[in-house]
């Protein structure tokens, strides 16, 4: 075999290796996006009852030994982006959030202090989860001046979201929680073809504090 004709073939075979790949491809994205119609679907659904509900929040605190008052969901809000991939409009991306206030009056003033840098770290990890509404203040002693303890004064009041992306080339969805359970962010992720119902409801579950299989 000549040398040209060498490449022929291995360029024949590139073909039909890159002709297959993009039938995947193509397979892939027609299920993700039956699964992005079907979350969406079922998360405009969500956040009409759930906005009637007015569910109860998770147990919060940025510190063990000063809990947040009793907490509820409320201003449920969905959003949904899409984006141009392989010349086709698709889903990008699901975006549900909410509003986590006290139960009973408005968001309070609260004060928490941290001097080791475990509870440091700890603390702004769920001051940032929750995007809860802050103040960093250096304590110093009064005489030396030294760095005592940073002290943050907030309110209690934080947010919460789940974030359903779009992989179409690998046929999943990838979850984004935010604040849950706690002030905290988890990322799970689910293939495309197991995105039904039975599914979103362990997610809805999650959501208002049930127990769920989701995670």
């Amino acid at each position: 075999m000549s040398f040209l004709n060498q490449l022929k073939s291995q360029a024949s075979a590139l073909q039909t290796e890159q002709s297959g790949q993009q039938i995947n491809y193509a397979v892939n994205a027609k299920v993700t996006e039956a699964a992005q119609s079907t979350a969406l679907n079922y998360c405009t659904e969500l956040v009409k009852q759930l906005n009637v509900i007015g569910p109860d929040g998770p147990k919060l605190g940025l510190d063990s030994k000063a809990p947040w008052p009793v907490m509820k969901l409320v201003d449920f809000r969905l959003d949904a982006r899409k984006k141009i991939l392989r010349d086709q409009e698709v889903f990008d991306y699901i975006a549900l959030a909410w509003r986590i206030v006290p139960r009973d009056g408005a968001p309070v003033a609260g004060t928490v202090s941290a001097n080791f840098p475990p509870d440091l770290q700890r603390i702004e990890a769920r001051l940032a989860a929750g995007a809860v509404q802050h103040e960093r203040i250096n304590v110093r002693h009064p005489e030396k001046n030294t760095l005592q303890a940073i002290r943050f004064d907030y309110v209690t009041e934080a947010r919460g979201g789940v974030t359903i992306t779009a992989d179409h080339d690998a046929a999943k969805l990838l979850f984004r929680l935010i604040n849950p359970q706690g002030l905290e962010i988890i990322n799970t992720s689910y293939p495309a073809g197991q995105v039904q119902v039975a599914v979103l409801d362990e997610m809805a579950k999650l959501i208002v504090g049930q127990p769920s299989s989701f995670i």
